[in-house]
């Protein structure tokens, strides 16, 4: 189970993220929302995570670390523009959550690929688990 602290710090690194390019597209503001409420973050907790900076936690679980860096490359994509800068952050995150760096570069090109956008789950893991051995 995910701690509410652990919550708050998933939607501040998907704010950080959408503001990278200079600019929190309606789009992406509706994503972190859409997270947000099914995480059951209280609106004032929120609208607060804009204002201060974010505290990044890394999950003891490899499972839940790939799973946030992956619905934060999905918010890079849901305003149909992606900004160099929003890669490079999406790579030194990764790198944080100590995330393999190659594993990060293949899941980030195998979404430039897809028309989606989007990775299949066995694909998404079996890029990692490639990494393991």
């Amino acid at each position: 189970m995910i701690t509410y602290k652990e919550k708050l710090s998933l939607i501040g690194d998907m704010i950080e993220l959408s503001k990278v390019d200079g600019k929190l597209h309606e789009r992406e503001y509706e994503f972190i929302k859409m997270v947000a409420d099914d995480l059951k973050v209280r609106d004032a907790d929120f609208d607060e995570l804009f204002k201060i900076p974010n505290e990044l936690l890394v999950f003891k679980s490899e499972f839940k670390r790939i799973e946030h860096f992956y619905r934060l490359a999905l918010l890079s994509h849901c305003d149909n523009h992606h900004h160099d800068r929003e890669h490079e952050f999406l790579y030194q995150l990764g790198l944080k959550l100590g995330l393999n760096p190659f594993s990060i570069k293949r899941v980030l090109h195998e979404m430039e690929k897809s028309p989606t956008r989007m990775v299949e789950a066995d694909l998404l893991f079996g890029i990692f688990k490639e990494q393991h051995n």
